[in-house]
């Protein structure tokens, strides 16, 4: 005779004596809440980056961009599930593309001939020249002139906003504070993209392998130096590029809201963006204060998120009946 299960065992199990099928094979049972609440997308394209990294394997070029893109796009979805606003996947993706776009047209040309040739934007070769001097030709040459290039998409989203018909104009449209930090970062990621895959890393490459020879070691040790640039280059996004225009673009959805006020509010937001940009490039000589600006950059970025999505919560509170 078989011992009869406990009667305090008996409260807390379900009322039968063996599993049924979904406990059995839980994949049956929780399909409705595998992609929301199990992250099953962002696990399957884990699964295909790694698989395409390990064939990518003596490819080098092509093994950085699949780690640049899994990175800036693990950082992104952190941004956004930080949001917690839905924004169509295309709408985002189309605001980096445009960014990376933009970089490779004479619209950059014009963008650097107006802030580092007529404004006090030139970059500078060495730091030798002090910090003040140095924080003014960055605040013109990388604050004010990317800050403003990485917005544009943020802009044609919102001019595309009110002219769209429902339900793209929801879509596209830039309508509170979120949409303009999702915009915004997303934009960020394609100008982090360019300038770490198309200037930094391939630079580094070729000074390291010019300085060792163009042999085996001279390349292994090139590629090798700009994979150990670009992966703090794109995390550390998130703490610059991404922050930057993610805070401004919180600036340009809040100026939507109160329309009266909209040069005052897109004048604090491209401002204080373009100082903490600014920031960041004059400090590069202490690694203290280089991480203090970054978690500054991040704070404001977080904060502004936060901020964003009690604003949402009051819109919508508004329209309900």
């Amino acid at each position: 005779m078989t011992n009869p299960i406990p009667r305090e065992n008996l409260v807390s199990q379900p009322n039968r004596l063996s599993p049924n099928k979904g406990e059995l094979i839980p994949l049956t049972s929780m399909k409705p809440y595998l992609v929301q609440e199990a992250y099953l997308i962002p696990g399957i394209i884990t699964v295909v980056f790694v698989v395409l990294m390990f064939m990518s394997v003596g490819l080098p070029n092509l093994y950085e961009w699949l780690v640049a893109l899994y990175i800036s796009g693990a950082a992104f979805y952190f941004v956004y599930r930080l949001c917690g606003k839905p924004k169509p996947w295309w709408v985002l993706f189309a605001s980096g593309l445009t960014t990376f776009i933009i970089l490779s047209t004479p619209i950059l040309n014009l963008f650097i001939l107006v802030f580092r040739g007529i404004l006090p934007g030139q970059i500078p070769e060495s730091d030798s020249i002090g910090f003040i001097n140095l924080f003014i030709k960055m605040f013109f040459g990388a604050g004010l002139m990317e800050e403003l290039l990485k917005a544009l998409p943020v802009f044609g989203c919102l001019w595309l906003g009110y002219r769209l018909r429902s339900p793209k104009r929801q879509q596209v449209g830039v309508w509170e504070p979120l949409d303009g930090i999702l915009l915004g970062t997303a934009s960020g990621v394609g100008f982090t993209l360019f300038e770490t895959l198309g200037q930094y890393v391939p630079g580094t490459v070729e000074n390291v392998t010019e300085l060792l020879g163009k042999g085996l070691l001279g390349l292994g040790a090139g590629y090798l130096a700009g994979l150990q640039l670009l992966i703090p280059r794109i995390l550390g996004s998130i703490a610059g590029h991404m922050a930057y225009s993610g805070y401004f673009g919180y600036f340009i959805g809040l100026s939507v809201i109160y329309p009266h006020h909209r040069w005052q509010i897109l004048g604090v937001g491209y401002l204080t963006s373009s100082i903490l940009h600014a920031l960041w490039n004059s400090t590069g000589n202490s690694l203290v204060i280089l991480a203090t600006v970054g978690a500054i950059s991040y704070a404001f970025l977080v904060s502004a998120i936060l901020k964003g999505k009690e604003i949402s919560n009051q819109i919508k509170a508004k329209e309900l009946p």
